[in-house]
C-alpha cells in the first residue's frame, strides 16, 4: 500500500484498494500444447465464473490470461453488485423495447442472486453487504430525468422509490432508490471460486497471451510463444474479444476511462451505493480496511486516449471530496476502462452466427459485477445446450437500429477524426525536452516515437503507431501508459499490451 499521509497530496503511482492484502495464487505459464473441452480467455470474474460453473457440470477446462490473474478491469471495480445501472431503464425501453429492458433488469437481478448464493454456500468471506442503491440528481435539469426513471421502473415492475432526499451531505433534488442490493470485495469473492476449478480438474495459467482463433470443428487458440491449445469451445472473456476479428467488434463499441479515489474520512459514512445522474458522474461507496470504512469516490467518465490531461480526473475527484468529506487521508486511487455496446447490453454468445463454438463476453459499460455473472450463466447455459432466456437480449448478432446506426455513425467518425488528426499533428519536441516523469511524441530520426523520462532519467521510447489498426497513441499521464484514442488499446512505457484490441506490442525504438 502506498504510504502516503498528507491528505492532500494523491499517491504518486496508481493501485486499486482490492489487490491490497489479498493473497492471491500464481500459476505458470503454458508451455506446451494442450486439449480441453473450453478454452477460457481471460481470468477476470467472466472467466472465472464461466470455469467455476462448466468444472462443476464436468468439461475439461483451460484458463488462462496474459498477464496475473485478477490484474485486469475486475480489480478496478468499484464492485457495486447491483441491478441499478444508472438511468438506464427509461432508455432502454425507448431503445430496445419494454419486453428487453424487463429482460436486462431480471437477468442483472438474478445475477445478483447467484453471487448471494454462491457467498452463502461456500461461506466466502469477501465483505458482503446489503445497501441501498440511489441515483440522484444534484440539479434542477436532471430532476425530470430522475421522474422518467421511476416511470419506467413502474412499467417494467420494479421495486423502487422516489424520493427528494438522500442520507447524505450532497446537494439532491431527486433521486430513484433500489433497495436491498449489494456490494463485496470482488477479489476475494473471485479467489474463493479458483480451488473450485483447480480442484475439478480446471488448469489454470498465467502470462500466457492469445494471439489468435483458428476455427474449425474444433478451434484452436495460438498463443504468442506459439504453443495451441485445441478445444471444442472458445470463450473470449479478456474484456476487449482479442479475436475481433470475427464480427469487427472495435466498430461496434467504443472504451471509456474512468477514475476512483479511495479516501478515509473523519465523519462517519451512512452506508448506502449513491451515483450522480448529472454529468460529470460521481459515484460513492464504502468498504472496510483494517476495521475502519474507505469511501470509494469515482467519475470523471471519458474516451480512452481523448480530453485533457487524465491526471486531472483525479484532482477533480478530490476536489469533490473536500466539498463533501473532512479528508484523513487518500491512500489509493486508480481507474478503470470499460467497454460500452451501441445499445448499452453486453455482447454474450457466438462472436458470429458462422462461429457457434466461438464465444464472446464483453461491452459491460461500467456494470460488470451482474452483467459478467449473468454471462458466465449464459455461456455455461450455450456450451451445455441448456436453453437460456437471455440469449436473445445479450447477442452478439442483434442489432437495436434507433441506437445502433446513430452510434455506429458517431463513434467511427470519431475514429477517422483521431485517425487524421494524428498522422498529420505537428511534432516539436526531441527526447531531451522531457524531463524526469515527463513523457511526449517526440522526434526520433526523422520520424516520430512516444518517449517518456523516467523518474531516475532513463528515456523509454517505442514506436507512436498502435499495432491495431495505425492511429497514433496518446499519453496518459494518470498511469503512465500510452492509449490509443480510436479503439482503446493502452500500451505499457515499453510498448506492451495492457489493453485490447491491439494484441502486438509497440516496437521499441533505439534512440542510439
Amino acid at each position: 500500500m502506498n504510504e502516503e499521509k498528507d491528505k492532500n497530496h494523491l499517491p504518486q503511482y496508481p493501485e486499486p484498494y482490492w489487490r491490497d492484502l489479498v493473497a492471491f495464487p500464481t500459476f505458470e505459464k503454458l508451455d506446451h500444447d494442450i486439449e480441453t473441452d473450453v478454452a477460457i480467455v481471460g481470468a477476470g470474474i467472466t472467466g472465472i465464473t464461466a470455469a467455476f460453473l462448466l468444472a462443476k457440470e464436468g468439461l475439461n477446462i483451460v484458463l488462462i490470461d496474459s498477464g496475473e490473474i485478477l490484474n485486469g478491469t475486475t480489480a478496478h471495480t468499484t464492485a457495486k453488485v447491483t441491478a441499478q445501472h444508472g438511468l438506464i431503464y427509461d432508455q432502454l425501453i425507448k431503445d430496445i423495447g419494454e419486453e428487453q429492458a424487463k429482460l436486462y433488469y431480471e437477468a442483472n437481478k438474478e445475477a445478483m442472486e447467484f453471487v448471494i448464493k454462491t457467498v452463502k454456500d461456500l461461506k466466502i468471506d469477501c465483505d458482503l453487504t446489503y445497501e441501498d442503491a440511489y441515483v440522484y440528481a444534484a440539479t434542477d435539469e436532471y430532476v425530470s430525468k430522475i421522474q422518467d426513471e421511476i416511470k419506467a421502473y413502474q412499467k417494467l415492475g420494479i421495486p423502487g422509490e422516489y424520493t427528494e432526499t438522500i442520507p447524505f451531505s450532497i446537494p439532491c433534488k431527486a433521486a430513484v432508490v433500489m433497495k436491498e442490493q449489494v456490494q463485496f470485495h470482488p477479489l476475494k469473492y473471485l479467489t474463493a471460486l479458483i480451488p473450485q476449478i483447480t480442484e475439478a480438474g480446471g488448469k489454470i495459467f498465467e502470462h500466457t497471451t492469445a494471439m489468435k482463433v483458428e476455427d474449425g470443428d474444433t478451434p484452436k487458440i495460438l498463443t504468442r510463444d506459439g504453443q495451441t491449445i485445441s478445444c471444442k469451445y472458445v470463450i473470449s472473456a479478456s474484456h476487449f474479444p482479442f479475436n475481433d476479428e470475427m464480427g469487427l467488434y472495435f466498430a461496434r463499441m467504443h472504451a471509456e476511462r474512468s477514475y476512483v479515489l479511495g479516501i478515509k474520512t473523519e465523519q462517519e459514512y451512512p452506508g448506502g451505493m449513491y451515483i450522480s445522474a448529472d454529468s460529470p458522474t460521481r459515484s460513492l461507496r464504502y468498504t472496510q480496511i483494517n476495521g475502519e470504512k474507505l469511501i470509494l469516490v469515482g467519475g470523471e467518465s471519458h474516451k480512452t486516449g481523448q480530453g485533457i490531461s487524465t491526471f486531472e480526473h483525479y484532482e477533480a475527484l478530490k476536489a469533490f471530496s473536500e466539498e463533501v468529506f473532512s479528508i484523513k487521508e487518500i491512500p489509493y486511487r486508480w481507474s478503470a476502462q470499460d467497454i460500452i455496446t451501441m445499445d448499452k447490453v453486453p455482447y454474450v454468445g457466438p462472436a458470429t452466427e458462422n462461429h457457434p463454438n466461438v464465444f464472446i463476453a464483453t461491452g459491460y459499460a461500467k456494470w460488470g459485477m451482474t452483467n459478467s455473472t449473468a454471462a458466465a450463466n449464459l455461456l455455461k447455459d450455450l456450451i451445455i445446450q441448456k436453453k437460456n432466456r437471455y440469449e436473445e437480449l445479450y447477442s452478439p448478432s442483434r442489432f437495436h437500429p434507433k441506437p445502433g446506426v446513430k452510434n455506429l455513425i458517431k463513434d467511427n467518425a470519431d475514429v477517422a477524426k483521431h485517425l487524421i488528426q494524428g498522422k498529420f499533428a505537428m511534432v516539436h519536441q526531441g527526447p531531451e525536452d522531457l524531463g524526469k516523469d515527463e513523457a511526449a511524441i517526440v522526434k526520433i530520426n526523422g520520424g516520430k516515437a512516444g518517449c517518456y523520462r523516467d523518474k531516475d532519467g532513463l528515456l523509454h521510447a517505442v514506436d507512436s503507431t498502435c499495432t491495431h489498426m495505425g492511429c497514433e497513441v496518446e499519453w496518459n499521464s494518470g498511469e503512465r501508459t500510452w492509449d490509443c484514442p480510436c479503439h482503446a488499446s493502452r500500451f505499457s512505457i515499453n510498448g506492451e499490451v495492457l489493453e485490447g484490441p491491439a494484441v502486438e506490442p509497440l516496437k521499441k525504438v533505439d534512440l542510439k
